[in-house]
């Protein structure tokens, strides 16, 4: 019996070539985009439907806040942390968030940021602002915030 060559295990395209090294690693790429997409997805789903439940000034509050920051901040990914709307950078970490006032009978809702915000500033910053009531004034303070947090 002679022996061959082992077999490759290379995979082959529609018309019969074999992938390049560049080809598969797009490839990757591509599914990699496709899963940080879904996961995107699921996650507006999720705050969506925590937002639903909210009563009042912090569902209104809640749906201006979550097109606010998706404005300013696009490649932040919503989600729900500790079931409140929240938005995270690339590596899956909240960068800012919004607490209602009904969550836990607070007489206002809150908008803070984590440590992963991009907001220092000398050796002390505010991370968490009280919101009794969004008007364009704040609309405009909150874009602001939320821009420099991912930068």
């Amino acid at each position: 019996m002679a022996e061959g060559k082992p077999a490759k295990s290379t995979r082959k395209s529609t018309s019969g070539s074999t992938f390049s090294a560049e080809e598969r690693a797009a490839m990757k790429e591509r599914a990699r985009e496709l899963k940080a997409e879904a996961a995107k997805a699921d996650g507006e789903a999720a705050l969506l439907a925590q937002v639903a439940e909210m009563k009042g000034s912090d569902r209104t509050m809640a749906k201006r806040l979550h097109t606010i920051v998706m404005a300013a901040a696009p490649g932040l990914a919503p989600k729900t942390w500790y079931g409140m709307p929240a938005y995270a950078n690339q590596d899956g970490k909240v960068v800012c968030f919004f607490q209602s006032a009904g969550k836990f009978g607070s007489r206002y809702a809150t908008f803070g940021f984590s440590d992963q915000a991009n907001l220092d500033k000398g050796s002390m910053w505010p991370t968490t602002f009280a919101l009794a009531k969004l008007t364009p004034a704040e609309e405009k303070q909150i874009t602001a915030l939320v821009k420099k947090a991912v930068s």
